[in-house]
């Protein structure tokens, strides 16, 4: 019987830095130092020497090292700890997000004005923000108005920024179907239209460092989009062709979703979770997270054909994930996997 993290595992031995790596070295030449907050791991490209700031913590990030990236530890939770990290930096890339247990306003927003506050003291050259996709549309959603209003914050600072909302990253759709389907376990998703153009994370980490060298970005609120807008039902559809089976699917009405948010409002310990709720609420409701894509694309001097379609990604991944069950000797049922 396989275990709940078989398909995991594979999954995590497939992951690498993919086509940006190959597209440059990563050297540490006399080269501008980049901070990379709470890094994706395919941010690696041409030749940067890449510093990774993220928290202390018992299992250190050697996956980071590995790739060439230099890490140092300090928390946006403490500014104190901030200013050493930026010494000798040329550019801040700004991914940081509050963990799922602590309050939005910790990191997302204090935290956050803190390095800002912090760049500008010590004379950053470029700092990049990512944010999301319509954040402000929706005031109402406590983590939607934080990035809003850290993007007004940095457009004040006088630093020299570039903005880039985003709508989805096709990686969080492995754990979320992929990996349940062929586990055969149940995957959750709504009965609402919610249409998400998912854009793979190395195609975001290509066109940021594009950005970056492109005066033409300089001051710029850009949105990244992938090339097609998806509903939950067509992502595990696709995800069943792929994968060779049916899955298991659980549907949580928006109703639901709406209901157990006014009750964790009643109760102050669990306000942290009402508002987490909040950006569910919005993902799960009739919302299309996607954006034209042309001007970027002339703006930044890039292909439209270059950005990769979720198809091309989940197809690669399946493919990938079932040779390597195969050369295991697994049968095609995931149940009667054995390691």
């Amino acid at each position: 019987m396989a275990s709940s993290t078989s398909i995991a595992a594979l999954s995590s031995q497939l992951a690498s830095p993919g086509r940006l790596r190959r597209r440059g070295v990563l050297s540490s030449a006399a080269r501008p130092r980049l901070v990379l907050r709470h890094p994706l791991q395919e941010r690696w490209t041409e030749g940067y020497d890449v510093r990774c700031l993220v928290r202390p913590r018992p299992a250190p990030a050697d996956f980071l090292r590995d790739w060439g990236a230099t890490v140092v530890n300090a928390d946006l939770s403490k500014p104190e700890t901030i200013p050493a990290t930026l010494v000798g930096i040329h550019t801040v890339i700004d991914c940081a997000t509050g963990r799922p247990e602590e309050p939005i306003r910790t990191v997302d927003w204090e935290g956050k004005v803190a390095l800002i506050q912090c760049a500008k003291a010590m004379g950053i050259q470029k700092y990049v923000f990512y944010s999301i996709h319509n954040c402000d549309k929706h005031p109402e959603v406590p983590l939607m108005e934080i990035k809003y209003c850290t993007e007004k914050f940095i457009q004040d600072s006088g630093l020299d920024y570039t903005i880039i909302r985003l709508c989805g990253f096709m990686q969080g759709l492995i754990g979320q179907y992929a990996v349940p389907i062929l586990e055969e376990k149940s995957v959750w998703g709504t009965d609402a239209p919610t249409r998400i153009a998912y854009m793979d994370t190395q195609d975001v980490a290509r066109l940021t460092f594009i950005a970056l060298r492109n005066e033409k970005a300089s001051k710029k609120l850009l949105t990244f989009a992938g090339p097609r807008a998806w509903t939950t039902q067509e992502v595990i559809t696709l995800c069943e062709r792929l994968a060779g089976q049916d899955a298991n699917v659980t549907t949580v009405p928006v109703a639901v979703l709406r209901f157990t948010r006014q009750l964790t409002r009643l109760f102050q310990w669990t306000n942290d979770v009402a508002d987490r709720l909040a950006f569910s609420e919005v993902l799960s409701s009739d919302t299309v997270f996607s954006a034209p894509m042309n001007e970027t694309y002339q703006l930044l001097g890039v292909n439209a054909n270059d950005i990769l379609s979720l198809e091309k990604y989940l197809q690669e991944y399946f493919t990938n994930i079932l040779k390597k069950l195969k050369d295991l000797k697994a049968s095609s049922k995931q149940t009667d996997i054995f390691f």
